[in-house]
C-alpha cells in the first residue's frame, strides 16, 4: 500500500476521532520535522517548539485536510510556515544550519570538495568548507533556504516543495538554482582567499 494512501487512512480515521491513529502520524513524521525545523531555527530546543506548534495547528486543521495533496507536504509546508513565523517573532535569523558532512557530501556543488584523502589538513579545510557551505546558507533569503533544505537536505521533488512553498514549480527551480549558485560563489570566494593566504 503506497504511503499516501497509509497516510489518507490514518487522516480518516483521525478526523472520525481516533487519537490513536493521530498519535501514529505524529510517530512517522516528527524525527523529520525535527530536523527540518532545526536547520531553519538553529536550536534543538526551539525546534521541538516549532515541532509541537505545527503539530497543534496540524490538529485543529485535520477536518479541512482533503488529501489534495499528500499529507506529508501538507504538513512540511505548516512545518516550514510555523518556523517562518518563529524566527520572525524573535525578530533574528537562524544561528546555524544543522548539516551534517554526510549531507553535505550528497550535494554536488560541495561534493568534489569534500572526497578529499583525509589528512589533517584535508580535514582542516573540510571544517572550513563547512562552516563556509552553513554560513552561506543561512545567509540565504528565507524563501531561497526552504527550496534548497527541502531539495537537498529533505530530498523532496520539484512538485512536492512547489505545493509545500505554494508557488509554481518554476518558481521552485528558479530559487534552488539560485541557492545553489549563491552557495557555489562563497565556496569559490572562500577557496581563492585560502590560495592567497597560501602564496603569502
Amino acid at each position: 500500500m503506497p504511503q499516501k494512501d497509509i497516510d489518507m487512512a490514518l487522516v480518516t480515521r483521525a478526523q472520525s476521532g481516533d487519537y490513536q491513529a493521530f498519535d501514529m502520524l505524529v510517530k512517522k513524521y516528527q524525527h523529520r520535522l525535527l530536523a527540518l525545523a532545526q536547520r531553519f531555527v538553529g536550536d534543538a530546543d526551539e525546534a521541538m517548539d516549532v515541532v509541537q506548534d505545527s503539530f497543534i495547528k496540524v490538529y485543529k486543521a485535520l477536518g479541512r485536510f482533503r488529501g489534495e495533496s499528500a499529507f506529508y507536504t501538507w504538513i512540511y509546508r505548516i512545518t516550514v510556515n510555523t518556523a517562518k513565523n518563529f524566527l520572525a517573532s524573535r525578530q533574528r535569523r537562524p544561528q546555524g544550519v544543522d548539516v551534517d558532512l554526510e549531507e553535505l557530501e550528497s550535494s554536488a556543488h560541495a561534493g568534489q570538495a569534500l572526497h578529499e584523502v583525509s589528512t589533517p589538513e584535508s580535514e582542516a579545510y573540510r571544517d572550513e568548507l563547512e562552516a563556509v557551505v552553513m554560513n552561506a546558507i543561512d545567509g540565504l533569503s528565507h524563501d531561497l533556504r526552504t527550496a534548497l533544505v527541502l531539495r537537498e537536505f529533505e530530498g523532496l521533488s520539484y512538485e512536492d516543495i512547489a505545493v509545500i512553498m505554494e508557488c509554481p514549480i518554476g518558481t521552485v527551480r528558479s530559487r534552488i538554482f539560485r541557492a545553489r549558485d549563491a552557495v557555489d560563489e562563497k565556496i569559490k570566494l572562500a577557496s581563492g582567499q585560502k590560495e592567497e593566504s597560501l602564496q603569502v
